[in-house]
């Protein structure tokens, strides 16, 4: 009876062949008591097994040599055929899964492997189930690890990005600048409306350019500018000078008396000579 006694851990269950024919119900947890020499048992594992797959190398649909890998996450639902149905389940399902890797790769493209990669996991996932389920196995998942392929292709899909992100670039500058266009139009229709917007603007603009550099400044100035202040000089008055005060001062008199002035200090000659004649008395 000693000999008899199995034990069956919570992760297993065993299957008891006797005579060599299997039992109908798996032994379950705990203690087994076997009739020795007349029984035998086999133990199943039912925890969920992580098996990768080596890399299989292949040609896509768009004729890219590649190397992929994968993984695959299984359980035993029915330790009975598991036992019965196939020699070795692990290997089995290794290979099933390597030969499936190896056909989804023939079917599939380089993008697809590695950008849409969930269709993918179901279809290998598919493919490798179908047979699996004869064997009382269900696979959880299957997922791909990694893509490996030329150098030269790496290159050229390095320089594709780059092209693409240039394009990018480009676009968006020129929808910036369209932006910017259209804006500029909108305001140059406002400053067409009130000229002052204009001057107003200018002067915004060279403070602020004064601000962030200390250097000479160059700018246009505006005719019509010079124009507004000469109108606006000729309109004030004008600043006194000294002989504008000068002719203030100085009384102003008529033409007769003007007339009158010149006429006396008009002396003739004769009068001169009789006055230089005169004497001291006289004088």
């Amino acid at each position: 009876m000693l000999g008899g006694a199995r034990v069956v851990n919570q992760v297993e269950r065993g299957i008891v062949f006797r005579f060599g024919r299997a039992q109908t119900l798996p032994r379950r947890p705990g203690l087994a008591i076997l009739i020795p020499i007349v029984d035998r048992m086999r133990k199943i594992n039912i925890q969920i097994v992580t098996m990768p797959i080596p890399a299989q190398e292949g040609i896509t649909r768009d004729n890219v040599s590649v190397k992929v890998d994968a993984v695959v996450y299984f359980r035993v639902v029915d330790p009975m055929r598991a036992a019965i149905e196939v020699e070795d389940y692990l290997f089995a399902v290794g290979q099933v899964a390597q030969t499936s890797l190896r056909s989804i790769i023939g079917k599939s493209e380089l993008d697809d492997l590695l950008c849409n990669r969930e269709r993918l996991h179901e279809g290998l996932e598919l493919m490798i189930d179908s047979p699996a389920l004869g064997w009382g196995i269900h696979i959880d998942r299957v997922e791909i690890k990694d893509v490996q392929f030329p150098e030269t292709m790496k290159r050229s899909m390095s320089r594709q990005a780059e092209a693409e992100r240039e394009r990018r670039a480009r676009v968006i500058t020129a929808d910036g600048e369209f932006q910017a266009a259209r804006k500029l139009a909108e305001a140059s229709a406002i400053m067409n409306d009130t000229p002052g917007a204009m001057q107003l603007r200018l002067l915004q603009t060279v403070v602020e350019v004064a601000a962030e550099r200390n250097s000479t400044l160059v700018m246009p100035f505006p005719v019509e500018m010079l124009r507004f202040f000469d109108r606006m000089a000729g309109a004030l008055p004008q600043p006194a000078t000294p002989e504008s005060l000068r002719n203030l001062l100085t009384p102003r008199t008529s033409p007769d008396q003007t007339d009158q002035t010149a006429q006396a200090g008009q002396v003739s000659p004769a009068g001169q000579a009789g006055q230089l004649g005169a004497s001291p008395s006289d004088k």
